[in-house]
């Protein structure tokens, strides 16, 4: 009995510990972390006590089997049948098919209606916040931008088409499946959502000139035309725009009319398995779209499949090596990571079809990046988990 009663001062104990820690803190409810369908990234630390593959439910335990199982099911769909592709990009979504953009709209709602809005004037008030966001700018709008910049010249100084397409995905900082891996991996998904608003603003601002600056002057690509300021606002408005007005609509109004305990406890378990849904769906829709190139120009396709690959895993393994360094905890490192590994692939794909074609190579290369994308960030959420639980990482 005196063993129980020791627990149960130590549990009283830990509002006040958590209080004095410097770090963010979320202090607004969390869904009931029972359900292990749902993916909440603000239950980091209880989630890693468990092993990194048995704390997730059946559809995210076996996600890599239904990510591989759906880009080979496209692949041979656009492959061996020929209608697929030219079927799917009839129809256009601010220069995304409207397939594509369905997937990416359902996938990204779920993840943005767990977001604790009405939480957020909290934690922009903590100094902590602002210069996590500050190392973010840092490294999504200059240390990543260039080194893809660097990488695309080394790896294709003899094919300038598909460098500029290459140089698309680095510039675009990525405002949608970041959310999933971050949530995958046990990152902060209020902060997340806050790093997503910051780059959706910047990326409107700075995308165009930036790409201009790039290809421009740079790369001295004379013969490219403007990129158009129009294009990027438009796509990232409606990629980031549509699913966050929707998540805020449904949170505050269900949170009113049901109350708090039914939105976290019966619509976030019925609405977050949507997200990986949404994602595979996305996943078998690209791959379907694009599977007869992937298939018949396979060298252009391994040429800017090295490059990202490299961009991918020197990103991912800088910023986690700075975040250990400067001390951040796990959730603000997975966070840290991930956005700044991660790219807006929606964003390239309709730039570089508006101003150079769909069937041109900037086309394509911008294609591949989300091909290449998604089977290594999946990988490295398996292995930071991994690490993470192996080492303790808090």
């Amino acid at each position: 009995m005196s063993d129980h009663k020791a627990i149960e001062a130590q549990d009283a104990s830990e509002p006040e510990m958590k209080q004095e820690k410097p770090s963010i803190d979320i202090e607004a409810q969390q869904p009931d972390s029972g359900d292990v369908h749902h993916i909440d990234g603000n239950n980091a630390q209880q989630k890693r006590s468990f092993s990194a593959f048995a704390s997730l439910g059946l559809l995210d335990r076996f996600l890599a089997v239904w990510i591989f199982l759906a880009m080979a099911v496209g692949i041979i769909l656009g492959n061996f049948v020929p209608s697929m592709s030219p079927a799917l990009e009839k129809g256009k979504f601010v220069g995304v098919s409207v397939p594509i953009a369905i997937g990416l709209l359902v996938m990204m709602y779920p993840i943005l209606c767990k977001v604790q809005y009405e939480s957020l004037h909290k934690l922009l008030n903590k100094k902590e916040l602002w210069k996590q966001i500050g190392f973010s700018v840092f490294v999504n709008w200059i240390i990543a931008p260039f080194l893809m910049l660097a990488l695309s010249w080394a790896f294709l100084p003899d094919k300038s088409h598909l460098r500029t397409g290459l140089i698309l995905v680095g510039l675009g900082r990525c405002i949608a499946m970041v959310l999933i891996w971050n949530a995958l991996a046990g990152g902060n998904n209020d902060y997340c959502a806050i790093l997503v608003a910051v780059n959706s603003i910047l990326q409107i601002v700075l995308f165009a000139p930036l790409a201009i600056f790039f290809l421009n002057v740079i790369s001295d690509e004379n013969d490219i035309a403007p990129i158009s300021y129009s294009v990027v606002a438009t796509s990232v408005a409606a990629f980031l725009g549509i699913p966050l007005g929707a998540a805020v609509i449904t949170r505050f109004g269900l949170r009113f009319i049901a109350g708090p305990a039914w939105y976290d406890r019966i619509f976030i378990r019925f609405v977050s398995p949507w997200s990986l849904i949404g994602l595979l769906y996305t996943i078998l829709v690209l791959f379907a779209a694009q599977g007869h190139q992937v298939v018949h120009q396979i060298v252009s396709v391994l040429r800017v499949a090295a490059p990202l690959v490299v961009y991918f895993a020197i990103v991912f393994f800088t910023t986690v090596g700075i975040c250990r360094m400067l001390g951040f905890e796990y959730q603000f490192l997975v966070t840290q990571s991930f956005t700044a590994a991660s790219n807006n692939f929606e964003l390239a794909i309709a730039v570089a079809v508006a101003t150079f074609g769909p069937n041109s190579d900037e086309a394509l290369a911008s294609t591949v990046g989300p091909l290449i994308e998604v089977p290594v960030l999946l990988g490295l959420v398996y292995a930071l988990r991994w690490v993470a639980n192996r080492w303790g990482w808090k």
